[in-house]
């Protein structure tokens, strides 16, 4: 509660000093040192307290308790006041006389004491920040370094943000926030500021129709290698205006008319030469200039920073190409990964890959497109890249005609129709997630299923307010906030920097999310048993999901705006929920104990079971996330086996939409071992000689749907647990 100055209409506080001063006295003030105590500061905020309740006389209010104050204090002559004190004589006169002023005042003293509480808290967590004593704050992100300056400054920004984001959400959710019964996602970039989450950038677009990119105007490119440079300064600048992930769909058949124009190019270069087979050495050349661009990219987006302080989080979607430039551009994609970075053939996490399987295109030996399938799995083996994507379950799900790219990591949108009646994919984003904590609402539940969704309904209506709060902060920004994604076309549309942002995002064009964590420890706490034993707690957790998907299908009903259920990948989250309820119901066996919470609708971790067992445990679940999900499974070294690993994919694309297998990737420099190094509490070794120097020993794991290299970016504590449990799919591949 504030007091305004200009509320004051009856005189000034100098009209109501007490006829007779006082005898001097001092007060210890919250910074420790010492002061003379000054009985206006109490009239002042009496007054504006009478003013704001609408009382009569509020001087002669302020007067009166000003005097009952002072009367108090003289009772302890000699002693040096403190500040809670004088605050408490001042309730207690209001409550005597006052009733209806002592609300207001109290109020007013507890909104005070929280901003400076925050303040103090703000102070701290920068300070563990700089020090690097928070260890939930320099291990929030996989993908941040936070030992360098432009991560150390994001961090910071973030921290700030945070605090303000009091400004724009309810007291409800706040509460609802910090104690954990939901968690509103990128807090440390909105809703401060009007930051919207992940897109598929609309790449074609852009090439073909030209853009400015800061004072410079950039024509359509005439070569292929021109069009890479290109687009990697694009994806710099999307992923420094958004905070979620930045995807290129299809790249294959947008860079493919760029391959043409330097199959063009080089033909021309053969017919002046004379050189005797033109189109053979057109071809060649052509397709060399393709590899080199598509490693500039890589490169490029593996040394750069964006302005958030880390790598842009970037996926490249392709393999629906069938012309035999989109074909150039898939092997380039899939050689240059197989590759690796620098001379010692390091695994870059990004860009992440996804390869699109579809029969009669590239699943099959007869199919056109088949010896792509057998290079992705190569790449797989060796370089955990690409998932796979099974075009003919996407098409389902989605509704689209054409297989729909995830935007980052797992987050899909569905079909959309212009005006014109047109589908549109490109262009489209997400306005970010909300994720609910499905683990408390089970420990409180106490095995009552009733109960169990009655607290359900209760953090479901929170959440669908936290999610509005989202869209509300859109309200009158303009275009010109970030003129890459609204006026250059990377969200599909040309606005005028004036225009409002908001309408673009109506009626279903993006998505904002739902997200949930926790299904397996919601089986254990409801049913006493692992889920994959209990055909029940399976039936449970699918009845759960499908009551999520339910509320996010009304909500779209009701307000208009694409709400959508996203499987939450729980990076950070597996942590944070964890940590909570550990604090506020202590160890539970196999749910809180553990130090983390499962990644969403997945097996747990540590469970033995086959890679098919996996998959045909997870499937379903995805039909009902619709806005977000992947199924993964790990396995050991399959270089040598690629049968057995094409084997599971196939079985992987009949039975879920979207699929990624972790293999080992890494290496240590020291003495040449290539393998899988091991996970301990304090990070990873090489098992063959103890090294554990992140510059020689690189080490790459999945994070959730995304590759990180935690031996150089740490896992937060929760997620470090998580990956030292994980156990092998084995069995029976081949």
């Amino acid at each position: 509660m504030a007091f305004a100055d200009s509320s004051i209409e009856h005189g000034s506080t100098a009209d109501i000093r007490p006829a007779t001063p006082p005898l001097p006295r001092f007060i210890l003030k919250r910074d420790g040192t010492v002061a003379t105590f000054d009985i206006l500061k109490v009239v002042t905020a009496c007054q504006r307290a009478a003013v704001a309740a609408q009382l009569p006389n509020p001087n002669a209010v302020a007067l009166t308790v000003a005097s009952e104050v002072e009367l108090r204090c003289s009772k302890h002559p000699g002693e040096i006041l403190d500040i809670p004190s004088i605050q408490q004589y001042v309730e207690d006169v209001l409550m005597t006389l006052h009733p209806e002023v002592a609300r207001l005042y109290i109020e007013y003293r507890h909104d005070r004491d929280s901003i400076r509480v925050k303040g103090s808290a703000l102070h701290a967590q920068l300070m563990g920040l700089v020090d690097k004593t928070d260890e939930d704050a320099i291990t929030e992100n996989a993908n941040k370094d936070a030992n360098v300056f432009p991560v150390m400054r994001d961090l910071m920004a973030g921290i700030i943000s945070k605090q303000f984001a009091s400004n724009f959400l309810s007291k409800e959710v706040l509460q609802a926030h910090d104690s954990g019964d939901l968690h509103f996602h990128d807090m440390d970039y909105s809703p401060f500021l009007p930051f919207t989450n992940c897109c598929l950038v609309d790449l074609k677009g852009m090439l073909e129709h030209g853009f400015r990119l800061g004072n410079a105007g950039i024509e359509s490119p005439r070569s292929v290698g021109v069009a890479c440079a290109v687009s990697a300064q694009i994806i710099a600048q999307v992923a420094s205006h958004q905070y979620g992930g930045t995807t290129i769909p299809t790249i294959d058949e947008t860079l493919a008319p760029y391959v043409q124009k330097s199959y063009e190019k080089n033909l021309e270069i053969a017919r002046q030469y004379g050189i005797a087979d033109q189109e053979r050495f057109a071809r060649e050349r052509t397709e060399k200039e393709t590899y080199d661009g598509i490693q500039a990219c890589e490169y490029e987006i593996n040394t750069l920073f964006s302005s958030n302080g880390q790598q842009p989080f970037v996926t490249f979607s392709f393999g629906m190409g069938t012309s035999w430039q989109a074909r150039a551009v898939q092997k380039a994609i899939l050689q240059v990964r197989i590759k690796g970075i620098g001379k010692e053939g390091v695994t870059p996490v990004f860009p992440k890959l996804v390869f699109f399987i579809e029969e009669g295109l590239n699943l099959k030996p007869e199919d056109p497109n088949y010896d792509i399938k057998q290079l992705a799995l190569e790449c797989a083996s060796k370089r955990m890249y690409p998932d796979i994507i099974s075009a003919k379950l996407n098409r389902k799900l989605t509704g689209s005609s054409v297989p729909v790219s995830p935007m980052g990591c797992r987050s899909f949108l569905s079909v959309w129709h212009d005006e014109q009646g047109k589908e549109v994919l490109a262009g489209r984003n997400n306005l970010g997630v909300v994720s609910l904590n499905l683990p408390r609402i089970a420990i409180e539940a106490k095995q009552d299923r009733q109960r169990f969704f009655k607290i359900l309904d209760e953090r479901l209506d929170t959440a669908y307010t936290a999610l509005l709060a989202r869209i509300s902060r859109l309200e009158g920004v303009k275009a010109k906030i970030a003129p890459i994604l609204y006026i250059e076309g990377a969200f599909g549309v040309r606005l005028k920097p004036e225009d409002e942002i908001l309408d673009l995002f109506r009626q279903g064009r993006v998505s904002i999310s739902l997200g949930y964590i926790g299904l397996h420890e919601v089986a254990l706490l409801m049913f006493g048993d692992h889920p994959f034993d209990n055909p029940q707690a399976q039936a449970f957790l699918h009845e759960v999901v499908a009551y999520l998907a339910r509320a996010t299908e009304r909500w779209k009903k009701e307000s208009g705006w694409g709400f959508s259920l996203y499987s939450t990948p729980s990076e950070s989250l597996c942590n944070r929920f964890c940590k909570l309820d550990t604090q506020r119901f202590g160890l539970i066996p196999g749910v809180t104990d553990k130090g983390y919470y499962t990644n969403s609708f997945h097996l747990d971790v540590a469970r033995k079971a086959t890679p098919f067992e996996k998959i045909a445990f997870e499937k379903g679940f995805a039909e009902l996330a619709s806005g977000g999900h992947i199924t993964y499974v790990e396995l050991p070294n399959m270089r040598h086996n690629l049968k057995a690993l094409e084997r599971i994919w196939d079985y992987a694309i009949e039975n879920v939409p979207y699929f990624g297998t972790n293999t080992p990737v890494d290496s240590c420099g020291q003495c040449g071992f290539m393998g899988e190094a091991k996970a301990t509490p304090d990070g990873f070794v090489c098992p063959q000689c103890g090294n554990h120097d992140s510059a020689s020993l690189s080490v790459t794991r999945r994070v959730c749907g995304y590759l990180g290299s935690p031996n150089s970016r740490p896992f937060n504590a929760g997620k470090q647990k998580e990956v030292m449990r994980r156990v092998k799919h084995l069995q029976s591949a081949a």
